[in-house]
């Protein structure tokens, strides 16, 4: 599969939060400051992985062809993909 520009952008807003809770906890932020920006890169992980799930899964059913059996295979796979996600 190949990923986005704007999928990619996503990931690389995640790293640079991520590197600015490590400055946070560096500096002895209060925790309360830290658990709220851990928080928001954990909501954007799981709408990253939504759009990557999604992205994945009308990919998968455009190219079944109408074979249902194909299209349930995606559909299960994906759905399994959310369910591991959690």
């Amino acid at each position: 599969m190949a990923y986005n520009a704007k999928t990619a952008n996503r990931v690389k807003r995640m790293e640079g939060q991520l590197r600015g809770i490590l400055r946070m906890m560096e500096h002895g932020q209060h925790c309360k400051d830290v658990i709220t920006q851990l928080s928001a890169v954990r909501s954007a992980v799981d709408r990253t992985i939504g759009v990557i799930v999604s992205e994945n899964l009308l990919n998968c059913v455009a190219t079944a062809e109408g074979d249902s059996e194909k299209m349930n295979t995606a559909i299960q796979e994906a759905m399994d993909l959310v369910v591991k996600s959690r």
